[in-house]
Parts: C-alpha cells; structure tokens; sequence
C-alpha cells in the first residue's frame, strides 16, 4: 500500500461509519472504522460522526474580476466557494476586459494560483463572442489554450443562429462545450420578473416562461442537427424541462443545469410584506410560479436536468437597493447553496443520489473536471459537514463580498467545518 499521508477518522459516509485513507492527494481507501488505528506518521483529522461528502462542483459563477472588485473577486469569491464545499469552480465572462483573450484568462488562473495555491480549482469560460456583442466569434483556440474549460456569451443571447452555430462546431475542436443563456432577445431581456399575475399586480413589466423555452428549443433542434453538445444554463419552467427530456428522449446530446433558487424560491416572494419590490430577488430568468418550481424538482430527480449550479451573481449592497426596474439582476449563492439543497435532501424533496450527481459527478463529465466518488485514485477532495448546526445568514456569516440574497434573515441548518482539496486542509 502507498505511504499514507491523511487519515479521516470515524466520518459518516452513506449513513456509516468510515476511515478514509489519503496518498498523494488521492484516495487509497475507505473502510469502517477501526477501533484502533496505527497512523504513523501520517495526520490524523477526528471527523467525531460528522457527514462526509466529496467536494462539489458549480459550474456557473460570477466572480467579476477584473474589472469589478468591488462586487467580487478571485480570492473572496473562492474563499466562498471553499466554505461552501466546492472544489471546482467554473466564472463567467462577463469582467471588464471581457475575457475574450487569452491574457484575461491568464490573470484569472494567476490571481487564484496566488490567493488559493490549494485550491478550490478555477476553470474560466471564454466568452463565446467578442465583447459578448454576438457579432463575432471569439478566438477559441487561443481561450481554449490559455485554459478557458467552455465557451459562453453568459447573460447576453446570440441573436445570430449562424454565429451560434459556428461557435458550437470551433468548440467542439477543442473538446470544449459551449453554455447558453436561453432567452429570447426580443422577449423582456432581464427584467427581473416573470409575465403573469404577480408581475400584473406588482405593475412590473414581465418576461414569459417561453422566452427561455423558445431558445431551448432552437438549441435542442442544432444540437440533433449538428450531433454535438450544448449546455443550456439555469433552467427555470417547466416548458424548458419538457422540451429537454423530449430532447433527451431521443438521444441528443444536450445537458442542463438549474439552481437552488429556482428549486426553493416562487415570484411569489416579490409580492411578500418584507420583501415587496425588493431587488434582492431579482434575477435572470426570474422566479417562476410553484408549478415551474415543481417541475424543477421533478426534472433534476429524473435526471432531465443534469447538474445544479448557483449562478453566483455578488452585486454590491447600493446596486441592489434602488427601484426594482434598475436594480441589476443576480442573487448571490456560493455560500448558502449546499445548506439550501441539503435541506431538500433532508425533507425528502431530492435524493441523496440526485444531490450528489448534480453537485459532482455530473458537472465534473459534462466540462471534464477532477471528480472524487470515493474510489482508489479519486483525488481526495471531500469536506466535514455538520448536518445539525444552524446559521443566520447575514453579511456576517456570508463569505463572499456579494451579501445579495433574499435569504438573508433567514435561519439555514448544515455547515462546513473542514474542506480537503488534493488532501490538503484548505478551511
């Protein structure tokens, strides 16, 4: 047996009791507890029955920098991210510079290299076009080069089917894969709310759920075509699900993310005594009505839906507290997003089976991104979380500078106490 560098002792895995054993960064075993254990020399961590749970994977976040520090930046944004159980983390274009050439990808990778040298990973995405405009192409290769992991025009949509086309076919070059924003540009772009009763009552201009599920649907119809992938990003209506699982039905090879807040959160919260009007829960796409939010869970159970994501969107606090409709869109997530899911898996609305290939597995095949599943040779990245230990979510309490979230107030069970990456102790 390889020489052992960490032992995790007495972690509850799967509802038992386990040892796990770390060589070089990688997994070597895990097996029941032993009442006794020769260590040598290696470093013993005395997990005392907390949960253990592989590192998670988000693979659409918001870190802002350059350009926009003062909402995020690589080294808070990925202390969030390593207090909040995540190992890989994949950021969007949208910084100023875009990242749109090799150098902004490489300022990127430099900045984390020196901030969190340990880890949590970072895996930029190249924006799809120059300056998001959607009017040319991006120079992949070079982004690709540079160590961009997927292509994305983030929250602007191609108008131009013909330059989407092209993108997916260059990406595919590089093995890469290209996300897409699904709204129609000409249907309500950003505003925050979705058309139906509660915009009507609000007096709140609205964006239909088919906004999004007409892009779907173009994206489903070029993937068959082309016989080549797209990831289509935070899914929100049950228009879209349908149109995915028909998708998949007939084996096309489209993929699909939602977020937490879709999950757990209705429009209905703009109407709330609190919160009326509050730009806290403005995102996009907006929040949908319980239906959509229903078929959310349904979709990501039956795996219609592949992985979660927490389109993590930091927004200073006086951007946030104007009129809703100039108040930008996003809702923090980084480090509320496994508290949130897990309670769903503890109340019985996800599977633990679901929970973890949303969270890992499959986020880590579709971007081909280290994964642990607890195997030999797995990269020992996993985390101790105390199942039971409530927190306020507060300015506080929240690790990244975005403190934007309708959740905050509110009381959330489940937090890390410890995270390894690579074997390493990063919190």
């Amino acid at each position: 047996m390889a020489k052992i560098d960490l032992i995790v002792r007495r972690a509850k895995l799967g509802g038992k009791d386990v040892d796990v054993f770390v060589s070089r960064g990688k997994i070597v075993e895990v097996k029941p507890s032993a009442e006794s254990l020769d260590a040598g020399d290696a470093t013993v961590e005395e997990a005392f029955g907390l949960t253990l749970l592989p590192s998670l994977t988000d693979v659409h976040v918001h870190l802002r920098e350059p350009g926009f520090e003062y909402k995020e930046d690589v080294e808070s944004g990925l202390r969030a991210a390593a207090w909040g159980g995540f190992s890989n983390i994949m950021c969007m274009a949208n910084t100023k510079p875009v990242n749109d050439n090799g150098s902004v990808t490489e300022l990127m990778l430099e900045k984390a290299r020196r901030y969190w040298p340990k880890g949590p990973r970072l895996f930029p995405i190249g924006a799809l076009t120059k300056g998001l405009k959607g009017q040319e192409l991006a120079p992949m290769a070079e982004l690709a080069q540079a160590g961009c992991a997927a292509f994305s025009n983030d929250g602007v949509p191609v108008e131009s089917t013909k330059i989407f086309r092209l993108a997916v076919e260059y990406a595919s070059d590089w093995d890469r894969v290209v996300i897409d924003h699904c709204e129609d540009p000409y249907l309500g772009v950003g505003v925050g709310v979705n058309e139906g009763e509660v915009s009507s009552r609000l007096g709140l201009p609205g964006q239909p759920d088919v906004a999004e599920a007409l892009q779907v649907a173009r994206d489903v119809l070029l993937a068959e075509y082309l016989d080549l992938p797209i990831h289509l990003a935070h899914i929100s209506c049950r228009k879209s699900a349908d149109l995915i699982r028909y998708a998949k039905a007939r084996g096309v090879k489209v993929t699909a993310e939602t977020t937490p807040h879709y999950l757990t959160m209705t429009e209905n919260i703009l109407e709330a005594e609190a919160t009326e009007y509050d730009a806290l829960a403005k995102v996009n796409p907006p929040l949908r009505p319980e239906d959509d939010r229903l078929a959310m869970i349904e979709a990501l159970n039956d795996g219609t839906i592949d992985c979660l994501a927490t389109d993590h969107a930091p927004h200073a606090g006086h951007e946030k507290e104007t009129e809703f409709d100039v108040a930008p869109c996003g809702i923090t997530g980084l480090d509320t997003a496994l508290s949130v899911t897990w309670g769903l898996v503890r109340d019985g609305v996800l599977t633990r089976e679901t929970f973890l290939r949303a969270w890992t597995t499959a986020p880590c095949k579709v971007f081909n991104l280290p994964v642990n599943t607890f195997a030999p040779g797995d990269p020992a990245d996993f985390f101790l979380f105390d199942e039971a230990e409530e927190w306020t979510v507060s300015p506080s309490t929240l690790h990244s500078k975005g403190k934007n979230t309708p959740l905050l107030g509110s009381v959330l069970k489940g937090r890390v106490k410890t995270h390894f990456i690579a074997g390493k102790k990063i919190v």
